[in-house]
């Protein structure tokens, strides 16, 4: 080998050792820098996540079950004519309160007013004929087939007369019972077809909520109990009633069985045709244990809650707050409560609000300054 092939060999290998040298010193750093990101990270404590909590308590319950229902006047119907005629005079005011019996609207009755006094002189002549038919049946004058027909035509001239006039009385629309007018739909001067809509007419103290409730629900039902009856076009308000009907047969399709209440409306703003919510208040109490709504964490794999225990020990000897996932079995639910009938315990802390940002086995903190406040019958605000 020549020397200037050697002195490059001796060049390379120089530059190789060089690279390597610089290699494992960088290597070395990396190493120790890591260590010290990883001793770091052990000693590294996360803060305690802040939480609102609440003790389940045991609470003396009335229970409830809620449906939808609709309000139904217990007297309702659209005012039709019930002949034909000229539409004369209109007594009402649309929207204003009639009593039974009256005079809503006049048809023309001219026609019938003359073929009346027709009828009532043709029932005196046959008034006349039979009482002379009378006389003259004593004398044997005339036989007994002729006063039996004058007797038969004075009954058929009478029977005319009350048939003119029962016409005539059609022509008086009159109110079915007392209530509550709507808009008017007809106009002087305009012809009625018999059975031609007038004006709606609904009785609307008491009326009527009409709902459904699952077969399961017929051994609870009475007559009588207390329902309690809210509409969005009054929010935060509600309406009392009680139960005073429930069909004896259940519906084959739905399984369901009908029920009807009866409410007070003196103020007359429950309207036939409202839709409601209805929360029926069964007879039986419960102690039971509740938790908010808001403590349940809902899982394809179940219901659970967060309850609050003590931890392990540091070594200052403090044992700080962790939370540990439990499985719940829930109830029937009332404003912001819902029932827990497993899975928890009288005076046990848990976790009210905000669940979803917890995880088994997380520290926290219980800051309970701008906990919300529960009921049984809450109302909010922005409704």
């Amino acid at each position: 080998m020549s020397k200037k092939e050697l002195r490059l060999v001796r060049s390379v290998l120089a530059g190789f050792f060089i690279v390597v040298f610089i290699v494992g010193a960088l290597t070395s750093v990396k190493a120790l820098q890591f260590k010290a990101m990883g001793d770091a990270a052990a000693l590294q404590v996360m803060p305690p996540e802040p939480v609102n909590s609440i003790e389940v308590r045991r609470e003396h319950m009335q229970p409830r079950v809620s449906a939808v229902g609709s309000v139904v006047a217990v007297q309702g119907t659209v005012v039709s004519a019930e002949a034909d005629g000229v539409v004369r005079e209109i007594m009402f005011e649309a929207g204003s309160i009639v009593k039974a019996g009256q005079d809503l609207v006049r048809l023309d009755a001219d026609i019938e007013r003359a073929q009346l006094r027709s009828a009532e002189a043709a029932a005196k002549l046959a008034h006349v004929s039979y009482t002379r038919a009378k006389d003259l049946i004593g004398s044997r004058a005339i036989s007994q087939a002729e006063l039996d027909t004058a007797e038969a035509n004075m009954a058929q001239a009478d029977a005319q007369i009350e048939n003119i006039r029962a016409a005539i009385d059609k022509k008086v629309v009159r109110a079915p019972f007392t209530g509550k007018l709507g808009i008017r739909r007809i106009s002087v001067g305009q012809f009625l077809n018999k059975g031609n809509p007038i004006v709606s007419l609904q009785s609307l103290d008491p009326v009527y909520v009409e709902f459904s409730l699952p077969q399961q629900r017929l051994g609870d039902l009475a007559d009588g109990l207390t329902v309690a009856v809210a509409s969005d076009a009054y929010p935060g308000e509600q309406f009392q009633g009680a139960i005073t009907a429930v069909d004896p047969d259940v519906d084959p399709a739905t399984r369901n069985v009908r029920v009807q209440a009866t409410l007070a409306n003196a103020d007359q703003r429950l309207r036939p045709g409202m839709f409601v919510s209805v929360d029926v208040v069964l007879a039986q109490a419960q102690d039971v244990l509740v938790i908010p709504s808001t403590a349940v964490m809902h899982a394809a794999h179940g219901d659970s809650i967060f309850l609050i225990e003590e931890g392990e020990a540091n070594a200052e000897g403090k044992k700080a707050l962790v939370v540990r996932q439990q499985p719940v079995q829930l109830g029937a639910r009332q404003g912001d409560f819902v029932v827990a009938t497993d899975g928890v315990e009288a005076g046990d802390q848990i976790v009210s609000t905000g669940v979803f940002k917890l995880r088994p086995g997380t520290p926290v903190v219980v800051d309970n300054t701008l906990a919300p406040q529960f009921t049984f019958a809450p109302q909010p605000d922005n409704t």
